[in-house]
């Protein structure tokens, strides 16, 4: 098959890889980034389509303008002012997960071999995207407040078109920025006012503790240089992905291209999907159905700190998670990670070993768990295991 030159930039993402395991129901899962299943809303879902009038199941149904369905639009927008956006500045595009933002900036704004600056680790399905357009990725190391400033400051001398950031319960070192550090990292970036910075707010909304309020708030809405911020989110983690919605909110100078870029993917988002979450967050039903999530994740994340400080080696060590879906542990240096990962496996136990989240691929000593899709009892059943796989690793 005589292939583009496109599919040798292609990077694999090792989690898609797994997906048979990883809804496989004899296998423990700590992989996959998936939404507890057994609490997605079907009756709420169930209700809205059997009471969607005539008119609006038409609309449903048929092709849909680029940038989204005009009511979820307007809501998004009424939304997003409501949360300090300048929406006179800025305007919206509904997109098909925000896995669809990444393409759309990318076949934007890069070049081939054009440097685009993530941090360190950084989200597989991102780094895939953009080097799929050809960039060179250069990660730049965080620490527990965030991205390391001096590394920054050292990687923006290497002229990038832009910077990936997920501030707020990064996948997958499950960290939060602090305000300060915040601030910190848009002051160095205010000084390269060309470099754009594109802001992914995925899991913003599943904060577990009430006191990262003031932290989480999109830099983009307080940034001096707003404009040169790109924000994204999705309603994969707080209504369904498999819905696939996602949105961008972006300077009104760049709306025109990222539309035409879109529709040359996908020509629109489904409307069915659009339609269902309109009705979910206008009708009240978005918040009621957050706080339970935020509830439940909240006792999962519990339970997987307890259990790990429990039963892994004294010197496993990790940030514990104020929100979102992941926990990021560094696993003791005289375990070959490859053998525990092999070994869980055998016993029906997995996870994400950290090489795939790096952004050269390059062994980190760290391994990704996810504890939203498992319940507190399978979450104890399943570290407890992967302790025991530890200590034999460690002898």
């Amino acid at each position: 098959m005589r292939y583009s030159k496109n599919v040798s930039a292609f990077r694999p993402s090792p989690i898609r890889s797994m997906m048979k395991a990883v809804v496989n129901p004899n296998v423990i899962s700590f992989a996959g980034g998936m939404p507890g299943e057994e609490l997605f809303p079907v009756d709420d879902i169930r209700e809205m389509v059997a009471n969607m009038p005539r008119k609006a199941m038409d609309t449903a149904l048929q092709y849909g303008p680029t940038d989204g369905l005009p009511i979820l639009v307007d809501l998004l927008t009424q939304e997003m002012s409501k949360k300090g956006f300048d929406m006179e500045k800025n305007r919206i595009i509904v997109t098909t997960g925000s896995t669809q933002v990444m393409n759309i900036v990318s076949k934007l704004l890069i070049d081939q071999n054009d440097i685009v600056l993530t941090e360190d680790p950084v989200f597989c399905g991102s780094a895939g995207a953009f080097c799929s357009y050809h960039a060179q990725l250069v990660g730049v190391k965080m620490d527990s407040e965030g991205i390391i400033i001096s590394e920054l400051e050292k990687a923006l001398e290497k002229n990038p078109k832009f910077i990936y950031t997920t501030p707020t319960f990064h996948n997958p070192a499950g960290l939060t920025y602090s305000r300060k550090r915040r601030m910190e990292f848009l002051e160095v970036m205010a000084k390269h006012p060309d470099v754009m910075i594109l802001e992914d707010d995925a899991y913003g909304r599943l904060y577990y503790d009430n006191d990262t309020q003031e932290d989480i708030v999109p830099m983009k809405t307080y940034a001096k240089n707003e404009q040169q911020i790109i924000y994204c989110s999705s309603f994969s983690k707080i209504f369904g992905p498999g819905l696939r919605i996602g949105w961008m909110v972006l300077p009104k100078e760049m709306f025109e291209v990222a539309e035409i870029a879109k529709q040359s993917m996908d020509a629109c988002t489904p409307q069915f999907s659009q339609m269902l979450a309109y009705e979910f967050w206008k009708s009240g039903r978005l918040d009621r159905y957050v706080e339970m999530l935020r509830n439940t994740y909240k006792a999962r994340r519990d339970k997987m700190v307890e259990c790990i400080k429990k039963y892994c080696p004294e010197d496993t060590t990790f940030v514990t998670p104020k929100g979102g879906f992941f926990l990021w542990a560094r696993i003791p240096d005289s375990i070959d990670i490859d053998k525990l990962f092999d070994n869980c496996s055998e016993r029906g136990v997995v996870f994400v070993k950290g090489i795939a989240f790096s952004a050269d691929y390059k062994n980190n000593q760290h391994i990704r768990l996810s504890f939203s899709n498992t319940n507190p009892e399978t979450i104890e059943k399943g570290i407890k295991l992967m302790g025991e796989e530890m200590y034999k690793l460690m002898k």
